[in-house]
């Protein structure tokens, strides 16, 4: 079978070793590399080959998730109306601070740095197009910006774990709701 065959192959695994070190993340801080290779159904040398260690793993989870969140927002505005977008968007947020939140405390200070300056631009830019989008439509606040949101974002980093799940949307409920204009017509969601 020749290389090109077998590249399809190589992405899906890549991919599901990928998945699993998420689902492990969102489960606990810690990763053992061998419970991912299980969860993924690979061997270790596949891995390995993929990852040569546990950091790169970490690293690669991050990256896809910062990916996955700035490339939402175009979409979820051109899908909903500019706070319904911005409330998904939310939401996934709060997902992508799980993880990152199981990335960062499995990775040395240096390694968990780097990534965050590296991800901090793109995802203040998604913001701002959220943003923007809600204050062309009149349905929010003028007097913010993305840097100052990403700010009041940041303090639900303070939460620990087993506090995560119960209070971390209401949270950003509150910070969603801040971000209303006070004259603007509020649209129930069903939420």
């Amino acid at each position: 079978m020749s290389a090109s065959a077998r590249r399809p192959d190589a992405v899906q695994n890549r991919t599901r070793i990928v998945e699993a070190a998420r689902a492990a993340l969102a489960e606990s801080d810690q990763v053992h590399l061998n419970e991912i290779a299980k969860r993924a159904g690979v061997g270790q040398g596949t891995l390995y080959r993929n990852f040569p260690n546990r950091e790169a793993l970490l690293a690669e989870v991050y990256r896809r998730d910062v990916e996955e969140l700035v490339t939402a927002a175009p979409a979820l505005l051109a899908e909903h109306e500019p706070v319904e977008a911005l409330r998904h968007w939310l939401d996934r947020v709060i997902d992508y601070a799980e993880i990152k939140h199981g990335v960062l405390a499995a990775l040395e200070p240096a390694a968990w740095q780097a990534l965050v300056a590296h991800s901090h631009n793109p995802i203040e830019d998604a913001l701002a197009v959220l943003l923007d989008a809600g204050k062309a439509a009149g349905s929010l606040r003028t007097d913010v910006d993305a840097h100052g949101v990403l700010q009041l974002i940041a303090c639900l980093g303070r939460l620990d774990r087993a506090a995560w799940d119960a209070r971390a949307r209401p949270l950003m409920n509150v910070i969603l709701d801040g971000l209303r204009r006070r004259d603007a017509p509020v649209r129930e969601t069903g939420r």
